[in-house]
C-alpha cells in the first residue's frame, strides 16, 4: 500500500547509528499506538458495559411489560452479543496478543544486542602476545553466536514493527467497523431507516479492510521469505574475522562506514578505548554514537597520512595523522579485512580521488598502475618519458651550484633506460635499521657515538657533541618509506623512479606501516633519531649526500642519494636513495639541506686562504678555478692532486 513505511530488513547486520534511529522513531510510532488503544478499549469497554447494563434493565421493564418482553429483550440481547464479538473481541487481541509481542521482542532485542556488545568488547581484548587457542576460539564462537542470535531477533522485531504499521490500521478500524454494524443490525430489527448511502459507506470500509489485510499477508510472507535469504548469506559474516578468500579486500573504496574502537589518553600512560560508528563524508572523517541523530566531525583528512601501529596490546590498529601533524587519532578495526579497507580508503581520500566524477574508477585505475609499476616492461622508456615533469629549457648561464637542485638537468638523461637507474632485482629495505651500532659503509665506528642519547639540538649529558658548532639546526617530523641501492646519482629522476618503486612495492605487498623519527638537519650531518629515546637511529654525513628532491606533486615526499664506499678493503662506491614522507614539508626540508651545503661550502672557501697554498708553477689559480666551479667533493679530490704534484710542498 502507498505511504506505508517500513523498516529495511537487510540493513539489521550493519546495525549503524541511522538503523538504530529509524529504528527509535518506529519504536516511538508503536508507543503513540499502544496509548491510543488502551483509551479506545476504555472507552470501547464502558459502551459494552453500558449496553449490558441497557440490556438488563430493558428486560426488567420487559417483565413488567409483559406486551413487549420478547421484542424489547431479543433486541438488546442480540446487540449485546454483536459488541461483544464484532467490537470487544478484535481490540481486546489486538492489545493483549500483538502489542504485547512487540514488548517482549523489543526486551529480546535488547538483551541479544547487549550480549553482542558484551562479546565484541571480549574480542576486542584479545591478546595478540599471549595468544591462547582455546580462549579465542571460545571467544570467537560466542560472537558468532551473539551476532547470530541478535541479527535474527533484529530481522524479527522489524518484521513484527512493519506489520504493526498495517495492523494499526486494522485495530482501530475493525472495532468501529463491528460497532456501527451491531448498532446497524440492532436498528434494523427495529426500523428500516437507514440509507443506502451509509451502507455503501460501510461497505467501502470493510472492502478497504479486506484489502489491506491481504496486502499485510504478502508482505509478512515476502518479509519471511527475505528473512531466511538473509539467514543463509549473512551466515558468513557472523565470524569477527571473515574469510578472506570468500570476501576479499576492496582496494578502491573512497567511501567508507562501520563501527571502530578509539582510543582516548585517560592519563600519561593509562588509556580508554570507546566504540564508534565511524564514516567517511566527502574530504572528512566523522563518528556517531549510538543514540545521536546525526554525526560529528573527527577529522580532515585531505592529504593526511595513515599508517598501521603498534598500539598497547591490541591488533588491528591505525593511526591518522592531519596534513599539518598537529591532530591524530589511533582506531582499531574490527577484522583484518576491516583493517586493510579502512587504511585502503583513507589512503583514497587524501588523494581527492573523491572530487571526481567516478572516484571508484579513478581509484582502480590508481592501484592498477601501482601494481603495473613495479613489473618489468620493454616500453619502460616511453612510459618513463611520460612521467617526466614538463621543464622550461633554461638559458646557458643559468647554471646551479647545487647537486640537489631540482632545476639540475642533464641531457644524457632523456637516453636512460631502467638498468641506467636502478637495477631490476634490487631489494627494498622498508624499515630502518636500528640501533646506530650498525655503521654506514665506509665509515668507522667513533667511540661514545653509537647508540648514546642524544638531543636533538647539541646536548649530549654533559660531553661536547659533533653538531655543537653546527650555526643550523632544523628539526622535521618524518615517517621513512624505504631505500634502495641506485646506480646514478646524476639527476632528481633517480629520486622520482626510486619513490615510484618503492610505493609501489609497498601497494602490492600491502605493507602500511612505517617508522616515526625526527630528521635533524645541520652544516655537519642529517640525523634520524627516535622521538620517544632521542637515541640517533641513522647518521648521514652531508658530504656524502649528493642529491636530493621533493615529489613533482605530492609535496610531502622526498628523498635523498647518500654516496658511501665500501671501506679499506673495498673501494666500490654505492649510492643508496631513502624515501621519506613528511608532514606537507618535502620542499622545506630540501631547501633546509640545500642550506646547509651553502654554509659548509662557504666556511670551507674560508678557511682555504690564499695564504694556505704554496704557489707552484701557476697550480693555484687552477686550484681556485676548480673551487668556483665544482662542487666542494672535487675540489677536495683536485687539491690532493695538486699537493701530490707539488713534490714536497704540503699546504
Amino acid at each position: 500500500m502507498p505511504g506505508i513505511d517500513k523498516l529495511p530488513i537487510e540493513e539489521t547486520l550493519e546495525d549503524s547509528p541511522q538503523t538504530r534511529s529509524l529504528l527509535g522513531v518506529f519504536e516511538e510510532d508503536a508507543a503513540a499506538i499502544s496509548n491510543y488503544v488502551n483509551q479506545l478499549f476504555q472507552a470501547m469497554h464502558r459502551v459494552y458495559d453500558a449496553q449490558n447494563e441497557l440490556s438488563a434493565a430493558t428486560h426488567l421493564t420487559s417483565k413488567l411489560l409483559k406486551e413487549y418482553e420478547k421484542q424489547l429483550s431479543s433486541c438488546h440481547a442480540v446487540l449485546s452479543t454483536q459488541l461483544a464479538d464484532a467490537m470487544m473481541f478484535p481490540i481486546t487481541q489486538f492489545k493483549e496478543r500483538d502489542l504485547k509481542e512487540i514488548l517482549t521482542l523489543k526486551e529480546v532485542f535488547q538483551i541479544a544486542s547487549n550480549d553482542h556488545d558484551a562479546a565484541i568488547i571480549r574480542y576486542s581484548r584479545l591478546s595478540k602476545r599471549r595468544e591462547n587457542e582455546k580462549i579465542k576460539a571460545e571467544v570467537t564462537e560466542d560472537v558468532y553466536t551473539s551476532r547470530k542470535k541478535q541479527h535474527q531477533t533484529m530481522m524479527h522485531y522489524f518484521c513484527a514493527l512493519n506489520t504493526l504499521q498495517y495492523k494499526k490500521k486494522i485495530a482501530v478500524l475493525e472495532p468501529l467497523l463491528g460497532y456501527m454494524q451491531a448498532q446497524i443490525s440492532f436498528f434494523k430489527m427495529g426500523s428500516e431507516n437507514l440509507t443506502e448511502q451509509l451502507e455503501e459507506f460501510l461497505t467501502n470500509i470493510g472492502t478497504s479492510v479486506q484489502n489491506v489485510r491481504r496486502e499485510m499477508e504478502c508482505e509478512i510472507e515476502n518479509m519471511q521469505q527475505t528473512i531466511e535469504d538473509l539467514e543463509v548469506a549473512s551466515d558468513p559474516l557472523y565470524l569477527p574475522d571473515p574469510d578472506p578468500v570468500k570476501f576479499p579486500v576492496h582496494r578502491n573504496l573512497t567511501r567508507k562506514a562501520g563501527y571502530l574502537n578509539a582510543r582516548n589518553k585517560t592519563g600519561l600512560v593509562s588509556s580508554s578505548w570507546e566504540r564508534q560508528f565511524y564514516f567517511t563524508q566527502g574530504g572528512n572523517l566523522m563518528s556517531q554514537a549510538r543514540g545521536d541523530v546525526a554525526g560529528g566531525l573527527v577529522m580532515d583528512i585531505d592529504n593526511c597520512s595513515v599508517m598501521a601501529v603498534d598500539c598497547e596490546d591490541r591488533r588491528y590498529c591505525f593511526q591518522i595523522t592531519s596534513f599539518d601533524g598537529k591532530k591524530s587519532s589511533i582506531l582499531q578495526a574490527e577484522s583484518k579485512k576491516d583493517y586493510e579497507e579502512w587504511i585502503c580508503t583513507i589512503n583514497n581520500i587524501s588523494k581527492q580521488i573523491y572530487l571526481s566524477e567516478n572516484p571508484e574508477e579513478i581509484a582502480a585505475r590508481v592501484n592498477q598502475s601501482a601494481l603495473e609499476a613495479v613489473t618489468p616492461s620493454p616500453s619502460f622508456q616511453q612510459r618513463h618519458e611520460s612521467m617526466r615533469p614538463t621543464v622550461q629549457p633554461r638559458p646557458p648561464a643559468a647554471r646551479t651550484s647545487s647537486t640537489g637542485s631540482l632545476g639540475s638537468e642533464s641531457a644524457a638523461l632523456s637516453a636512460l633506460s631502467l638498468d641506467s637507474l636502478v637495477a631490476p632485482d634490487t631489494p627494498i629495505q622498508f624499515d630502518i635499521i636500528s640501533p646506530v651500532s650498525e655503521d654506514l659503509p665506509g665509515q668507522a665506528k667513533s667511540s661514545g657515538q653509537s647508540g648514546r642519547r642524544t638531543n636533538p639540538f647539541g646536548e649530549t649529558g654533559g660531553s661536547k657533541s659533533e653538531t655543537e658548532d653546527s650555526i643550523l639546526h632544523q628539526l622535521f617530523i618524518v615517517r621513512f618509506l624505504g631505500s634502495m641501492e641506485v646506480k646514478s646519482d646524476e639527476s632528481p629522476d633517480v629520486v622520482y623512479e626510486t619513490m615510484r618503486q618503492i610505493l609501489a612495492a609497498r601497494a602490492i605487498h600491502n605493507i602500511f606501516r612505517m617508522t616515526e623519527s625526527h630528521l635533524l638537519v645541520t652544516c655537519d650531518c642529517l640525523k634520524l633519531i627516535d622521538p620517544q629515546t632521542q637515541v640517533t637511529r641513522l647518521r648521514f654525513p652531508l658530504p656524502n649526500v649528493v642529491l636530493y628532491a621533493t615529489h613533482q606533486e605530492n609535496k610531502r615526499l622526498f628523498g635523498f642519494v647518500l654516496r658511501t664506499s665500501g671501506g679499506r678493503a673495498d673501494s666500490r662506491q654505492t649510492s643508496i636513495c631513502y624515501i621519506f614522507e613528511s608532514n606537507n614539508e618535502g620542499e622545506k626540508i630540501c631547501d633546509s639541506v640545500g642550506l646547509a651545503k651553502q654554509i659548509a661550502f662557504h666556511a670551507e672557501l674560508v678557511r682555504i686562504s690564499l695564504g694556505d697554498i704554496i704557489l707552484v708553477n701557476g697550480r693555484e689559480k687552477a686550484y681556485l678555478v676548480c673551487v668556483i666551479e665544482y662542487s666542494l667533493q672535487d675540489a677536495y679530490r683536485r687539491r690532493n692532486a695538486v699537493v701530490e704534484n707539488s713534490k714536497g710542498f704540503a699546504l
